[in-house]
């Protein structure tokens, strides 16, 4: 082994080690701090649990960079034990990273909502994996093409595809929207430091192995902002008792929320009517009903159609109250999933007053047999 490449290996196994713990130690930290929070939506997907699965994935990192070294000293490297155990931490790696994406709440719906997919994603990852091992067979000493890699490349094009697309709204829905930017260019990196392991005229030692190993430490330092940014939003995550809400006519409400800087705000919905009801659905049921009868049920033929009812109802709100892009309402700080497609309103009911003309107009015009027994 060179010197370049021994410097190469040793850093990429302490920055991914140091990486992986402090993300851990983050993990753990969030749920120490933030127990009562977290436990309050345990069903729904959740960042921290993201975190995990990163740190568990640099920790992947290390470890196949010690077999790396180990092997290359014990001149042990390129025998099919040796490619079969890398391919191995590969499979590791890729699932820990698409287990990580998955909890995302700005990752692409289609792997963030189901889990189906999920699984599918990982048989994929599983198979390319053997593809690699069949097709080393095939590799060609002198050959400018390393077939064998190709398989792997297509996957982590895909993948490094899902992590600019998550980071980049994770960061710019944050408010950060240079970060946002320079999240797509590191992992635009990171994917241009594996070309090398496919097309071997690009495989320049000191060039390729400097291109890998910033790409890594940026990419391992975009971990730690997202860390940090996820912290944020628990500490200004307003408390369900700190809420208040009071209907005042039909389109018009009272909302009051200090940790986002709302104190007492009128909030009028004009002709956006059915945002409007299905916000006061919500409020009859969460304070007059009781157990599971306080949830809606959205979807599979539920009350309401789809979630984005609900985001309606907060871009809305947003847009009313003008607030700065760090204190915008999020769906989670109004509403709560329950689980199985049930959402409730997270307000607790003592800090939510209905008009008693606009319950009474509300049984009549809410046209359900539940809210005429509710209303009255």
């Amino acid at each position: 082994m060179s010197e370049v490449s021994l410097f190469y290996a040793l850093t990429h196994i302490f920055i991914s080690l140091i990486g992986g713990i402090l993300l851990l130690a983050i993990w753990y930290n969030i749920r120490k701090r933030f127990i009562q929070l977290l436990e309050e939506n345990e069903s729904e997907k959740r960042v921290d649990k993201g975190l995990l699965f990163l740190s568990l994935a640099l920790f992947v990192w290390a470890i196949s960079g010690c077999w790396v070294y180990v092997n290359n000293g014990l001149s042990f490297a390129g025998t099919i034990g040796y490619t079969a155990v890398l391919n191995l931490f590969s499979v590791l790696n890729n699932i820990f990273l698409l287990l990580a994406l998955s909890y995302f709440y700005y990752a692409p719906k289609f792997i963030y909502q189901n889990k189906r997919n999920v699984r599918i994603l990982a048989i994929i990852i599983v198979i390319v994996s053997v593809a690699t091992v069949i097709l080393s067979n095939y590799d060609q000493a002198n050959s400018p093409f390393k077939i064998s890699a190709f398989p792997d490349l297509v996957l982590s094009a895909f993948l490094s595809l899902l992590l600019m697309i998550s980071l980049y709204k994770t960061f710019l829905n944050s408010g950060l929207a240079i970060i946002a930017v320079i999240s797509v260019l590191v992992t635009a990196l990171v994917f241009v430091s594996q070309l090398p392991e496919v097309f071997n005229s690009l495989n320049d030692g000191f060039i390729n192995n400097l291109i890998k190993l910033i790409s890594k430490v940026s990419l391992i330092t975009l971990f730690m902002v997202l860390a940090t940014t996820w912290v944020i939003r628990l500490a200004n995550m307003p408390k369900p008792n700190e809420v208040t809400i009071a209907f005042l006519d039909w389109s018009m409400i009272k909302i009051s929320i200090p940790s986002k800087g709302v104190f007492n705000e009128v909030v009028d919905f004009e002709s956006k009517t059915t945002q409007y009801k299905n916000l006061l659905k919500f409020a009859i049921r969460r304070k007059f009903a009781e157990g599971n009868e306080q949830t809606i049920q959205i979807g599979n033929g539920g009350e309401l159609n789809n979630q984005t009812y609900l985001s309606r109802i907060i871009d809305n709100m947003n847009d009313i109250l003008n607030l700065d892009p760090l204190q915008k309402l999020e769906r989670r700080d109004i509403f709560t999933f329950i689980g199985e497609g049930n959402y409730r309103l997270r307000i607790t009911p003592e800090n939510i007053t209905i008009d008693t003309t606009l319950l009474k107009e509300a049984s009549q015009s809410l046209e359900n047999p539940t809210y005429d027994k509710l209303c009255n």
